[in-house]
């Protein structure tokens, strides 16, 4: 087991001492300057953990500030000056955003999460990332690995504030709300933080909310034979309730499934009980809206709310819109998990929209705390990957009045991609990145 069991985190929380962290902190700050030795970064690891066992005491907690400070000097003397050299700038560009950093920019007064907006724009300046110009210059000097290591800590630095924020009421909670509009990485997200609190000693029980849809032939179709399954109306809203209610109060239920190539839902079929010291982990487009929980007291529910906020401005002094960063995303998931055309998905997202701007957006205000899961990395990435599509598009719809959302979308992102320097290569990537769960390639096992 090794004679480390916890280490003091910045805020002082005690958490389980971990070691593949380390190897995991050496990996990135690899990636960054080209390097995708993993032998390599699990073997600096046990470097760093020799070095600690020689320092410190059995039964010692180090500070993750000593632990670091091991790092630097082990990748010094294993020859690795400019590994290290990335890892000193991480650590110093974390310390700064701590600093910048408050939980109060997280917490969002208005329709619009603005001071998490700003704090996005902030960082998207300081890394020289706020326009498609600044960003395909630094892609074009080779720094595409670099740009890439700086959005992922950022990223986790805010899914460490999340995890400490939950674990400061892991006394009260009864569940857990990731919630977000379509492809803001909820799935991927859900199981990091899911990761990070066990490690800090909670478990948790999924509910998968998908097998509370009606049957398929209960809901409405458009002209097209189009089903929208975004609204939370599409889902039994009394049924969960019913079920959070008894299984908050510690009652087993019987939990419905949905077989979605059927489209029907088949009622009694999982026992699920909460047991003392678990807390439900709910991974939902609208854990936000009111009637979604309406029977659970705030002080039982821990809300996340999740959304790409990308700051990146266009060439005509546009902002990318955060919808066509979703948009790209769930088509390049429906395509290679659900066999859906990617056109498809470009005519139903009006849907999508709809139901976000009266059932997602307006509550976002309630959230205990909102991680941004943009990556300014991900637009470069997409351009090889459906320009060309979205080219086709937007002259296939253009002047037809059915189809004005759609050619509107597929004129914009047209743009927006033509405008970016494409990369096709996608190494840098970490396995668990976010962006995996849309483009492949994840190390992720989603359930």
């Amino acid at each position: 087991m090794g004679k480390f069991k916890f280490v003091i985190k910045r805020s002082g929380a005690i958490v389980p001492f971990n070691a593949d962290r380390i190897a995991n902190v050496i990996y990135r700050a690899a990636v960054a300057v080209g390097g995708r030795d993993k032998e390599k970064a699990e073997e600096l690891a046990k470097h760093v953990i020799t070095v600690l066992e020689e320092t410190y005491e059995e039964g010692y907690r180090p500070h993750v500030e000593e632990i670091q400070d091991i790092i630097e000097k082990v990748l010094i003397k294993n020859g690795h000056s400019k590994v290290a050299k990335e890892f000193i700038l991480y650590r110093e560009e974390a310390a700064r955003r701590r600093r910048e950093d408050s939980r109060h920019f997280s917490k969002p007064n208005e329709l619009i999460p603005w001071k998490k907006v700003w704090r996005a724009l902030d960082w998207a300046v300081a890394h020289k990332l706020n326009t498609i110009e600044s960003t395909n210059e630094r892609i074009r000097k080779g720094e595409f690995p670099q740009i890439v290591h700086e959005a992922e800590s950022f990223y986790e630095t805010q899914l460490d504030t999340a995890a400490e924020l939950i674990k400061e009421r892991s006394s009260e909670l009864k569940m857990v709300m990731v919630s977000g509009p379509s492809s803001s990485g909820k799935t991927t997200t859900t199981m990091k933080l899911e990761m990070r609190l066990k490690k800090m000693g909670m478990s948790f029980v999924p509910l998968v909310v998908d097998n509370y849809f009606f049957d398929l032939e209960l809901h409405p179709k458009d002209e097209f034979g189009d089903y929208d399954f975004e609204t939370p109306q599409a889902l039994d809203l009394e049924m969960i309730n019913e079920h959070l209610k008894k299984l908050a109060a510690g009652e087993e239920v019987k939990i419905p499934f949905y077989d979605f190539k059927t489209g029907k839902r088949f009622s009694d079929r999982t026992p699920l009980r909460i047991r003392e010291n678990e807390v439900l982990l709910i991974d939902s487009l609208h854990g936000l809206f009111p009637d979604f929980s309406k029977e659970i007291p705030a002080s039982q529910k821990f809300k996340l709310y999740l959304e790409p906020l990308l700051q990146m401005k266009c060439t005509d002094g546009q902002y990318i819109r955060w919808t066509d960063l979703r948009l790209i995303r769930r088509m390049l998931r429906d395509s290679v998990h659900r066999a859906y055309n990617p056109e498809q998905t470009l005519l139903h997202w009006h849907y999508v929209r709809s139901s976000e701007k009266r059932t997602i957006l307006p509550y976002c205000n309630t959230a205990d705390y909102i991680v941004n899961t943009s990556m300014p990395f991900e637009v470069p990435i997409y351009r090889p990957k459906l320009l060309e599509h979205f080219k086709e598009w937007e002259k296939k719809y253009n002047g037809d009045p059915l189809r004005e959302d759609a050619y509107t979308r597929a004129a914009r992102v047209r743009k927006v991609l033509e405008a970016i320097e494409p990369v096709e290569d996608d190494s840098a990537i970490p396995g668990d990145s976010v962006l995996r769960e849309f483009i492949g390639g994840s190390t992720i096992e989603y359930h």
